[in-house]
């Protein structure tokens, strides 16, 4: 009986054996490692906003005309546009290595020479003072192009005073008639006029919106001015 018994005991021995060398009954877990690629982020930078090319020539010539040098009307400047003038009698500017941002505009075909008005574009909150020293003959408002309201300053200069140095498109004129205006110091008026309309200088901005601009001229009155079917009212 024992040596069966010992029979038995190897028997079962060798099924456990054979038993965890197999599948049966045993559970196998498998670990799955998934990898996803993710895109690199794009940052999109948005161009900087534009900026205006402002200048501050601080009382600075900008041209001269017939031995008159004139000076920057305004503290704050954007650009100087020469043009041409409606009357006869203007004399051509030569742009100064001072002036701000000079420019000669497309013509008018007012029949003058291109560089006899300037049109100076300024700070709307600038005040407009005394562009030369002399004295003022005229002041006051007038109708541009038969239906806008206008203010404007005529200057008898002392280096030429049988001309004339006009200054139109000014709001609020401060000076009269036998007042003695000096360059760069005399405020003429508090700011220049906002135009209803868009100016050929106005093209030229570099930033919206366009900034006004003060029409300044040198006119040898003596000389008659014929009238231009151009020139407005």
């Amino acid at each position: 009986m024992a040596f069966r018994g010992m029979l038995l005991a190897v028997a079962v021995l060798a099924a456990a054996c054979t038993g965890a060398g197999s599948d049966v009954g045993v559970t196998t877990t498998t670990s799955t490692t998934t990898t996803t690629t993710v895109p690199p982020t794009t940052t999109t930078t948005a161009p900087p906003p534009p900026t205006r090319n402002i200048a501050e020539p601080g009382w600075a010539p900008f041209a001269t005309a017939g031995g008159i040098t004139l000076l920057h009307p305004a503290a704050r400047v954007e650009r100087v546009g020469f043009h041409e003038s409606n009357h006869e009698g203007a004399q051509p500017f030569e742009a100064l290595p001072t002036a701000v941002a000079p420019v000669v505009m497309e013509a008018r075909e007012r029949g003058n020479e291109g560089r006899t008005a300037a049109d100076v574009v300024v700070d709307p909150a600038a005040e407009i003072r005394a562009p030369v020293t002399g004295r003022v003959k005229r002041a006051g408002t007038y109708v541009l192009y038969c239906k806008h309201s206008d203010d404007y300053v005529v200057i008898a200069p002392d280096s030429r005073p049988d001309w004339e140095v006009k200054l139109l498109h000014i709001d609020g004129v401060r000076v009269r008639a036998g007042d003695r205006v000096v360059a760069g110091e005399t405020v003429l008026a508090p700011n220049a006029t906002p135009l209803p309309f868009e100016s050929q200088v106005d093209e030229l901005r570099t930033v919206d919106p366009a900034w006004p601009h003060v029409h300044i001229e040198v006119v040898d009155p003596t000389i008659r001015n014929r009238p231009n079917p151009n020139s407005g009212c």
